[in-house]
């Protein structure tokens, strides 16, 4: 075949570290604008991003592009942009949560993405975290899990 083609949906979850509450509801859609550019320029697609003021999900065709790089350039990106928008204390967590995605299931990752803020209501950061890894069969350790 002479030609390659590729499409990984990948559901990608990160917090801010230590959970701060630092992303405002006033500034998530330009954040998320500014991610899903950053998404486009590297040869990607973001379908859906959604979040809190301590974390976030984005649901990404990944295409031919290796994950961590991608998602490196997210966090360094908008994290200096984050900074330039006044929220002079803004960092990311070191580490990030990646899961694949059957196209079939799309419907339903965008479904739990969108309502971040109703399914938080009874559930934090950390238990949502370990049930998606645990759903995708992903061991964690803790040590390492939560700067």
């Amino acid at each position: 075949m002479p030609q390659s083609l590729v499409k990984i949906l990948v559901h990608v979850v990160f917090s801010t570290k230590d959970r701060a509450q630092s992303i405002a509801p006033e500034i998530e859609p330009r954040l998320f604008a500014y991610i899903r550019g950053i998404v486009k320029n590297s040869g990607t697609r973001m379908i859906i991003a959604g979040g809190l003021a301590d974390h976030i999900h984005l649901l990404i065709s990944l295409g031919k592009n290796d994950i961590s790089v991608l998602i490196g350039e997210i966090k360094r990106s908008s994290s200096v942009w984050m900074k330039e928008h006044g929220v002079s204390r803004f960092y990311w967590q070191r580490g990030f949560g990646a899961f694949s995605v059957s196209q079939s299931n799309v419907p339903s990752v965008r479904e739990y993405v969108l309502p971040q803020k109703e399914h938080h209501a009874n559930k934090d950061f950390k238990e949502e975290f370990r049930s998606i890894c645990e759903k995708h069969e992903v061991e964690i350790d803790e040590r390492y899990c939560w700067d």
